[in-house]
């Protein structure tokens, strides 16, 4: 079974020999490097490309083509190389020089005879022109594969600085030629692709918080909007993006379609023209059916919106970029406000300062006269940068009245009146909802934090009072009630867009404090057991899950799924705990760590809600484990990160409104329909 793997997800490989074929619709030039534990690249003795096309266990083409097929055997990989890294990067010269103009990448990690073993389809890349497309590494002995779509627009001499290598201009210039040079043997093209093999290029951009994404994917920063993410912090309390974690980002870069500037460029900081609603940056490799067609706009006046005008097989594909794309423009277009009022204030103060400079001009009506006029030029400035921020935002927040009625249950917040139509539905969708996001300059503005499905990184739900934007939330007994009550919110959403018995809840409650919130999922038999309390029910509970992981890692590696014990549970699991460390030895510590390294890729999920000074006493020990989790907080806070320039988004999450039912209406359905499937 082939796993068909977005952004930021990994899977392991159960053969030491393979194959790397890349299907790109134009000419690419095909590369990888080796790397150490920390990634690194110690010499360009370490980069394998057309110029040098072999090392010990790597063989790549000497030429660029629409398709490659890079050799490569795992076992004879030096013992300092601990991942290799697949790039790929449009040739200099000739053709198109961004990936956003040219078809999505497909790279299919396949075995010696031909079987797919992992297929990754690059989406969201814009003004980049090289990109890690993979990686295979290795841990604890076992090599796997991993979804990259890191995008570096400055091309191969960025993407090799970003890995440390010194000589990176020099290297790339040399590949360039190498290929400009013509040095080839040709490589055979893999097998045409059936138009089933096309349909898996429907994954959307980025990116999410949930693409390893971290996200600024972006994009995840992707520097450009391709789903990449900017450095993530190694505190939780740090900046994070919805998208994939962990990934370097390369500088933004800014379109002025979305009525964004360079900040290299202050001549013109407020140019750009109006939002295009036809989005043609939002795109994916898939043909779309027809979106709806937005009514005829009057000469001179923007588009009407229309929700689903995004590309997509389906209407949830559509509305899931649709949003994406929103929450690009929102950033893009604040990026070029907030640039033209630095330009103008730097414009301003060195005006001021030239006054100053001149003895005759300090005193008198002189000196007052360029002071006025300097004050003028930076309100002219600032007024017209906001005048199109404002017809910006008045265009987004006509999006958004279109897009939040026509969401599905999986993209609408707890508000929306769709859930009160609510049916258990019968496959998964491609995201969920978890909260909304919006930045100062409009704090009316809300877009949707969608993360893909299934999680492929753990929640940490913060119950400290770091979790609230400015640290102030004195009452600490309110503060966890909510955390476990934005749990109890995520939780739900998940047991209601899975399949009936194809997602499972499991609770650690070491002291019970949770019970309050946990009412509505044990009163409404959604969870598989009752929530385990004490230090015994903390070991059971994470013996049996770690246990699950192990048999199916097991299963996987030796390529029988099928050969799991009789009755074994399949669905996903979501392990939600409370109140961490209570109740937690040092087995049960790096157990958790255990799931959340692992987990993710064998249908075993995290989500904490904890205090992470509570935890300090572990020190170092469980670092990994926050960095690697999502966090989210119960109330609003600013430290999530877009994929594309970095900004420090609000987040709030998506919450019951009080007094509502929804909540217990939907599990209600959940256990009816759990009841019915077994």
């Amino acid at each position: 079974m082939t796993a068909e793997l977005v952004r930021g997800q990994n899977h392991p490989l159960s053969q030491a020999r393979l194959e790397i074929r890349v299907s790109a619709g134009t000419p690419v030039v095909a590369a990888a490097t080796l790397g150490d534990e920390r990634g690194r690249i110690h010499g360009v003795e370490w980069v394998v490309h057309p110029g040098a096309p072999t090392l010990p266990g790597l063989e790549v083409s000497r030429q660029a083509a629409a398709d490659h097929r890079l050799a490569v055997d795992l076992d004879a990989m030096p013992d300092a190389v601990h991942r290799v890294s697949v790039l790929l990067a449009l040739p200099t010269g000739s053709g198109p020089t961004r990936f956003g103009g040219a078809a999505t990448p497909f790279v299919a990690v396949t075995g010696l005879d031909g079987t797919e073993v992992a297929s990754y389809t690059i989406t969201g890349l814009e003004a980049e022109s090289a990109v890690v497309a993979l990686e295979l590494y290795r841990r604890q002995g076992v090599w796997k594969v991993r979804a990259i779509g890191q995008g570096y627009a400055g091309g191969l001499a960025d993407l090799f600085a970003d890995q440390g290598l010194a000589q990176a201009g020099q290297l790339a210039g040399g590949i360039n030629e190498a290929v400009a040079q013509g040095m080839a043997r040709s490589v055979p093209a893999p097998p045409t692709r059936t138009d089933g093999d096309r349909s898996r290029q429907t994954a959307a951009p980025a990116l999410g918080p949930d693409q390893a994404g971290s996200a600024p994917q972006a994009a995840p920063g992707s520097g450009s909007g391709s789903g990449a993410v900017p450095p993530q912090p190694t505190a939780p309390y740090g900046t994070q993006t919805p998208g994939a974690p962990g990934q370097p980002a390369p500088q933004p870069s800014y379109q002025s379609g979305s009525g964004a500037t360079d900040p290299a460029q202050p001549s013109a900081p407020t140019s750009g023209g109006p939002i295009n609603y036809s989005h043609p940056g939002r795109q994916n490799a898939a043909p779309p059916p027809p979106p709806p067609t937005a009514p005829p706009a009057q000469p001179g006046q923007p588009a009407q919106p229309v929700a689903g005008d995004a590309t997509g097989w389906s209407m949830d594909e559509r509305l899931y970029n649709q949003v994406w794309g929103m929450f690009e423009d929102l950033a893009r277009t604040t990026a070029a406000y907030r640039s033209a009022v630095d330009f103008a204030d730097s414009r301003m103060e060195k005006e001021l300062d030239q006054v100053l400079s001149d003895p005759r001009s300090r005193i008198g009506g002189q000196g007052d006269a360029a002071r006025e006029a300097a004050r003028t030029k930076h309100a002219q400035l600032v007024n017209q940068a906001r005048a199109t921020l404002d017809r910006d935002l008045a265009q987004l927040t006509a999006e958004v009245e279109v897009v939040e009625p026509a969401l599905p249950h999986a993209y609408a917040g707890w508000d929306n009146p769709v859930w009160h139509g609510y049916r258990v539905p019968m496959e998964i969708p491609m995201a969920l909802r978890l909260g909304d996001l919006h930045l100062p300059e409009s704090a009316e503005l809300r877009i949707p934090l969608l993360v893909r499905l299934p999680l492929e990184r753990g929640l940490w739900i913060d119950s400290g009072r770091g979790g609230s934007i400015d640290g102030s939330f004195t009452d600490s007994h309110d503060l966890r009630r909510l955390a476990m009550e934005t749990a109890v919110a995520h939780a739900a959403r998940l047991l209601a867009v899975y399949p009936a018995g194809e997602f499972t809840v499991q609770v650690i409650d070491p002291a019970g404090s949770g019970a309050q919130a946990l009412v509505p999922l044990v009163q409404s038999g959604v969870l598989a057991g009752p929530p385990a309390v004490g230090a015994a029910g903390v070991a059971d509970v994470l013996a049996r899950l770690t246990q699950r992981v192990d048999l199916v890692q097991m299963a996987l590696r030796a390529g029988a799924p099928d050969s799991l014990p009789p009755g074994f549970d399949t669905a996903q699991q979501l392990l939600i705990v409370n109140d961490f460390p209570h109740g937690f030895d040092d087995r049960a510590v790096n157990q958790l760590r255990y799931l959340a390294d692992e987990g993710p890729a064998v249908g075993v999920h995290l989500m904490m809600v904890a205090d992470r000074e509570e935890a300090a006493a572990y020190g170092p020990l469980l670092d990994p484990l926050w960095r690697s989790l999502l966090r989210l907080t119960p109330v609003p806070d600013d430290h999530l990160a877009d994929p594309w320039v970095g900004h420090a988004w609000t987040y709030e999450p998506s919450l019951v409104p009080p007094g509502s039912q929804v909540l217990h209406q939907v599990l209600t359905q959940v256990a009816a329909a759990r009841a019915k499937s077994r």
